[in-house]
């Protein structure tokens, strides 16, 4: 065999080789921007939520955030208060609460409302009960006596103006927080407690097993009519402007499944926090989310506000408006903007 033989077939081998790991060169390249342009293109949203709330966990289990290219990521809190409270140290981008919690977010710092998500009804106020001893048969009887109040939440303005109505102060009772219902729940059980509110199905229904325990009221008989708002830091709203409303149109759809699929719904909150499915079927009608914002998502901030302020629990006063960022909203929504 000639020398010149072996390198010609040496070189074609060589040339051979180099072509092969070319190409899958090529194609790994290609599969690789591939990959890199799909998880580039999808955004990822941190989601303050709580064990009852199905909104959020529909609009990631359903898909509609991954259709809208938001990586939604739902983290659970003991209480939409403490979802608020971890904007501070940038846990989560959004979170969820009622008025209260969401004025003590404005002001704080720059943070603002994208978004209300409605509740502020008659018919979800009266989901909220008051359970009291039995000795206590009515509003008068509260003088003196020990009431629970969640921290971090509007309980305190509830209690306010209830005994307003019974013609008491709230310096006429003894406030106790608690970190959680399940703390309400240990406390009044064990006779440390003479009143509680609660809102919420799957508790109401473990209150109304308690001995000794009743009933008395709701708050509905109140003039307290409890506004829910979204709330993100200024910072990742003026950074996300079009994830922002992406996640709002997406968290639309979920609300509307929400409402046409309690079994589903119902279902899936027992399979991801083992909440009864009972209490979820109960839930869902009485505190349907509906995302935008109006004349009254807008009053219920401005009264809760100025009790705040009055009472000095926000002890530098804000312009509201300037906190109200609605501008994903207009674009997402543009209908459900009815605040003017």
């Amino acid at each position: 065999m000639s020398r010149s033989f072996i390198l010609r077939n040496v070189l074609i081998l060589f040339l051979a080789t180099a072509l092969i790991l070319s190409g899958c060169s090529s194609n790994a390249v290609k599969l690789g921007a591939s990959d890199a342009t799909s998880q580039q293109g999808d955004i990822k949203i941190r989601i303050a939520d709580t064990s009852t709330n199905p909104t959020f966990r529909v609009a990631i289990a359903k898909g509609f955030f991954k259709n809208r290219g938001i990586d939604a990521e739902s983290i659970t809190f003991g209480t939409p208060a403490e979802g608020v409270n971890a904007l501070f140290i940038k846990q989560v981008d959004i979170a969820y609460g009622a008025d209260f919690p969401v004025l003590n977010a404005l002001a704080k710092g720059d943070y603002s409302v994208i978004a209300s998500a409605g509740q502020a009804t008659d018919q979800a106020a009266a989901a909220w009960k008051l359970y009291t001893r039995d000795d206590i048969q009515s509003g008068t009887d509260m003088k003196g006596r020990k009431v629970s109040f969640i921290r971090g939440t509007f309980i305190p303005y509830l209690w306010d103006e209830y005994l307003k109505d019974q013609g008491l102060k709230l310096s006429d009772v003894t406030q106790i927080g608690q970190g959680s219902f399940d703390e309400s729940y240990i406390a009044l059980k064990q006779g440390d407690l003479d009143a509680v509110w609660v809102t919420g199905s799957a508790l109401t229904d473990k209150f109304d097993t308690l001995e000794g325990i009743h009933q008395l009221s709701d708050m509905s008989q109140t003039p307290i009519r409890l506004g829910m708002g979204l709330v993100a830091s200024d910072e990742f709203i003026q950074a996300n402007p079009e994830a922002v409303s992406d996640f709002l149109a997406a968290l639309d759809e979920a609300s509307t499944y929400t409402q046409a699929h309690p079994e589903e719904v119902a279902d899936l909150m027992y399979n991801e926090t083992k909440l009864p499915k009972e209490a979820t079927l109960k839930d869902l009608p009485i505190n349907p989310w509906s995302v935008g914002f109006t004349q009254a998502a807008y009053d219920s901030l401005t009264g809760q506000k100025k009790y705040m302020v009055d009472t000095g629990i926000i002890e530098q006063d804000f312009d509201l408006d300037t906190k109200l960022n609605l501008n994903s909203l207009k674009q997402a929504l543009p209908e459900k903007v009815t605040y003017k």
